[in-house]
């Protein structure tokens, strides 16, 4: 079967409906985010709403279980939806990915009962429905931005989906400190009820606004084609995938029709044969190495940050009381901050050096780095502790989601939805995907239960300790994980999809 539209697919200059994918594609992203990482100031809100009895802090127990139930979902949605997707087509599951998000949003905010017990059950379960919409929607806006994009343009175009991760755990930082600020002059505080029963609606409100963004793409999604390689490659229909193309890309009939003909692979091994094993199972393999061992890191990183510099929050550190509004207000800014002068921009960077470094070389710089940082912050880690001012390290320490984010967070999204037949693509970025939310899982309830074992008797300068050594290790996984790039087997920069089967 001579299919001359993968040549115009791939040499096609980038038009208006590249861009909307992108939109498209990203909202899901951002909403991941959203959610994810809107939990750590949503746990100071609930400490202080129903744990005033233990000092206003969550129990490590309940905070492990409503970081892991997300992720666990997670890591289910990739690798159901990441089959299915290979299986259904990936139109017909977009917008199913998208309405579970939707409806664990919503039913996060509408968490049910009249005890607190009830309240974070009830919570928990909708995270686990919404992580479940998150994981689906991985592999599937990976996948279809990589099948529409053009060879040489492709790693920019996934790089801006991805992307949106950051503006994500921006906005839900934004949205946090605005409700806060507003329930805060709205509903002060007295001194005999220093956190009011408002409280309990403005969280309710941070996690239901998260579903906006998802809302305003759902149309669009719907509408959206299913990508020609997909089409023409999986079903074999290559006249529906031509009209397809002609309906959101600009070009003719019989511009599609021009140019070299190119030769589908017509092997037809099943997932986890030997042949496949043979010719994707080190790339697989390259994929949930890099994946998992960058979660570890960038999970525990992200999620805890308020950890990392309890001692300078006037909650964690008590150097003065505040209100839950104030304790919630400062995790959110913290955030904000990380997210504005090191994430984002790590992220735009990416956008810009991934079609020109290429994405192994990204990936093993950004791991490096990322080593770099961690040990010039772990070793001298109490001489930063002692110091009054947290900026050096605030800087240095805002570096490591800066190569993070342009290098191997992006990289691990990219390379599976470029390395693998058509036919197996979205399932074999579920697979990696899920295996690196094992490592986010691993990272984010490991580094939190380490962090509150901390909060006993110990004197400061063992808490200084123990948290070098956590700083130190994080520096080694990185290291491992440079390593696991060489485990690749090729580049995909400027290469078409087909070739790359």
């Amino acid at each position: 079967m001579s299919l001359r539209l993968f040549h115009r697919l791939d040499t096609a200059k980038a038009q208006y409906y590249h861009f909307k994918a992108v939109t498209v594609a990203g909202m899901g992203l951002f909403t991941d985010a959203y959610h994810l990482f809107s939990i750590a100031p949503i746990m100071r809100l609930l400490g202080h709403i129903y744990y005033e009895s233990d000092d206003h802090q969550v129990r490590p127990v309940v905070e492990s279980a409503m970081l892991a139930v997300a992720l666990l979902g997670t890591a289910i949605g990739q690798l159901i939806f990441g089959r299915l997707g290979d299986l259904a087509g990936r139109r017909r599951l977009y917008g199913l990915a998208l309405m579970l998000m939707m409806a664990g949003s919503i039913g996060c905010g509408l968490s049910m009962g009249t005890t607190r017990g009830c309240v974070l059950a009830s919570l928990g379960f909708f995270r686990f429905v919404l992580g479940v919409g998150i994981g689906g929607d991985y592999p599937l806006s990976a996948t279809i931005m990589s099948e529409y994009a053009n060879k040489r343009t492709r790693g920019a175009f996934l790089a801006a989906v991805f992307s949106m991760q950051g503006f994500g755990i921006l906005a839900s930082s934004i949205v946090t400190m605005a409700v806060c600020k507003i329930f805060g002059r709205i509903y002060p505080s007295l001194p005999n009820d220093p956190t009011p029963k408002q409280a309990d609606i403005a969280w309710r409100l941070i996690l239901m606004l998260g579903v906006v963004p998802a809302m305003m793409t759902f149309y669009w999604r719907m509408m959206m084609p299913e990508t020609a390689r997909y089409t023409a490659l999986v079903e074999k229909n290559v006249l529906q995938a031509t009209q397809d193309m002609e309906r959101v890309l600009e070009m003719s009939h019989s511009q599609i029709a021009e140019g070299h003909p190119l030769q589908p692979s017509q092997s037809s091994y099943p997932l986890f044969s030997k042949q496949f094993l043979r010719h994707h199972g080190r790339n697989l393999l390259a994929c949930s190495a890099a994946w998992f061992l960058l979660d570890i890191v960038f999970y525990s990183n992200t999620l805890f940050q308020s950890k990392i510099y309890n001692k300078y929050l006037p909650d964690e550190g008590h150097i003065k009381k505040v209100t839950a509004f104030e304790a919630t207000f400062e995790v959110a800014s913290l955030q904000a901050i990380v997210a504005c002068y090191a994430m984002i921009p790590g992220y735009i960077a990416a956008i810009f050096l991934i079609d020109r470094v290429g994405r192994l070389r990204i990936q093993a710089v950004g791991f490096i780095f990322m080593a770099i940082v961690y040990f010039s912050i772990g070793v001298p880690y109490k001489k930063y502790w002692k110091q009054q001012t947290s900026i050096p390290f605030m800087i240095l320490y805002g570096l490591t989601f800066f190569f993070a984010n342009c290098g191997p967070n992006t990289t691990t999204f990219i390379l599976p939805a470029e390395l693998f037949p058509a036919r197996f693509r979205t399932t074999c970025h579920g697979i990696a995907g899920a295996v690196g939310k094992a490592g986010a899982i691993i990272g984010a309830v490991g580094f939190l239960m380490d962090s509150h074992s901390q909060d006993g008797h110990q004197n400061e300068e063992k808490k200084a300790s123990e948290m070098r050594v956590t700083l130190i290790l994080l520096g080694g996984i990185c290291v491992v994980g440079m390593v696991a790039t060489s485990l690749f087997t090729k580049e995909t920069k400027g290469t078409s999809l087909e070739e790359n089967e």
